[in-house]
């Protein structure tokens, strides 16, 4: 049976053999949700199936086996396997507390005790019908970043990224060899990989190396392979990095840090596309497509002589250069937008908003650290902010401390860049909202503390 409502907060199957119970959870929830019943474990699970539910109330005990609480924790586990999981919670009587507990333990969100009181029961319903809407929406978003490919991982809309992704497109459907250059954090790897989704190799693998993350003794093992016997540790014949992407796309990231060694044996690949492992002499050939990548500019190290002249101009076919994020100011809010969501559905957060005032702060800022720097910040934000919108009360002092003033005057009655921001922030905040709680509001901060930023900045 059900109850249809024009505007309801989701659907909830109450499963109990006393049909008066069922009928009372019906009229104490009608008003806000469609209520289905069930009276018995299979019929539960068969309307689970069928129907999209938010929550199940169910009884412990359940024929046939009253006399135990196994088919309620049956129905239990039946709501929880489902993707997302439906939300469960259990009837008790006052004498079987502790049954209801263990169901908390095995996944229920929580009981409410018989005789059963409306109001305790719409607000319990209500609470986990909320839960549920959470999870759904944070499954979607993960959903979302799982399934996006290619290109559209950049994000940003600047006309220097534009650019880049124009290039990359264009020679994303050859082989030919690409190099990326960029600071750190700027996502060549990104860049690299997506590259390789929307080329015909996106089938085969995508292989990435930093060669800074391999000591100089094991990258020639770690690229080329070795036979079993070759070096102390050798105890088997392993496959390397050139190998294993064989039909697809190699990455090597910081290119620069390879000896002279490796950069000899690397150009003859580039040259012959063939190798031998170490300690082997049977000749293995590969058919790769490399992107390489550096944070130094490849062509100083050639005039200072620590890279190959002739292995830099193999690379450089196509170079593709990122720009920083702090040329790119117009990409930081759907950059820190796109940061909030995925670091609300690894958190279990949901409805997340950025205060102007906070976006204004993000692009005032230099951003050493780049995309990468941007993305822990904003995932810092999430999860020590406790409300909905993230504001200014957890950006960290040491990062207000690197941005540049915005006026002399500022600088000249202030303690540099931090408090001149501050002051600008507050000021504006004032003058738009009005008042000071609808000021505090905006800025993400407590009424008190803006009363004591006011009192220090006297204004």
């Amino acid at each position: 049976m059900s109850g249809e409502q024009s505007q309801v907060k989701g659907t909830v199957l109450v499963v109990d053999d006393d049909e008066s119970v069922r009928r009372g959870l019906y009229w104490a929830l009608n008003s806000d949700f469609r209520v289905l019943e069930a009276s018995s474990r299979s019929d539960a699970v068969d309307l689970l199936k069928l129907e999209k539910i938010d929550v199940v109330v169910s009884d412990l005990h359940l024929p046939p086996h009253e006399d135990d609480i196994s088919e309620g924790l049956a129905i239990i586990q039946a709501a929880r396997s489902t993707h997302p999981p439906v939300q469960a919670v259990v009837i008790t009587g006052t004498s079987s507390k502790h049954a209801a507990r263990d169901a908390v333990k095995h996944g229920a969100y929580g009981y409410f005790e018989k005789p059963l009181d409306a109001n305790e029961v719409r607000h319990i319903i209500s609470q986990a019908a909320r839960m549920r809407r959470l999870e759904v929406e944070n499954a979607r978003l993960r959903d979302e970043l799982l399934n996006s490919r290619g290109f559209s991982h950049l994000i940003g809309g600047s006309q220097s990224l534009e650019k880049i992704i124009k290039h990359a497109r264009a020679v994303a459907a050859t082989s030919a060899t690409i190099l990326i250059t960029g600071e750190n954090g700027t996502g060549k790897e990104m860049l690299a990989r997506a590259i390789h989704e929307e080329s015909p190799r996106a089938g085969a693998s995508f292989v990435a190396v930093s060669c800074a993350a391999l000591p100089e003794s094991l990258i020639e093992s770690e690229l080329f392979g070795h036979e079993k016997g070759s070096f102390t540790s050798a105890t088997q014949t392993r496959k390397g990095r050139f190998e294993l992407a064989d039909g697809g796309t190699l990455f090597l990231d910081e290119l620069a840090d390879l000896s002279p060694t490796v950069q000899v044996k690397l150009l003859r690949v580039l040259q012959e596309r063939s190798f031998e492992r170490v300690g082997g002499t049977k000749t293995m050939s590969v058919d790769i497509r490399l992107i390489a990548a550096s944070n130094r500019d490849l062509e100083q190290e050639v005039e200072a002589g620590r890279f190959r002249r002739d292995l830099f101009y193999r690379l450089n076919v196509v170079p593709l250069v990122l720009p920083p994020l702090r040329t790119r100011p117009e990409d930081i809010p759907v950059l820190a937008a796109h940061f909030v969501a995925k670091a609300a559905a690894k958190y279990l957060r949901s409805n997340l908003e950025l205060e102007p005032v906070l976006i204004d702060a993000l692009q005032e800022y230099e951003w050493p650290g780049n995309v990468r720097q941007l993305e822990n910040l904003i995932e810092r934000l999430v999860v020590l902010t406790s409300g909905a919108r993230l504001g200014l009360e957890f950006l960290p002092e040491q990062m207000l401390r690197l941005l540049p003033d915005a006026n002399a005057a500022d600088e000249t009655t202030l303690e540099g860049g931090v408090a001149a921001l501050k002051r600008r922030m507050i000021l504006r905040a004032l003058q738009s909202e009005g008042s000071k709680v609808a000021a505090a509001k905006r800025l993400g901060i407590s009424r008190s503390y803006l009363h004591r930023l006011i009192s220090e900045f006297d204004l």
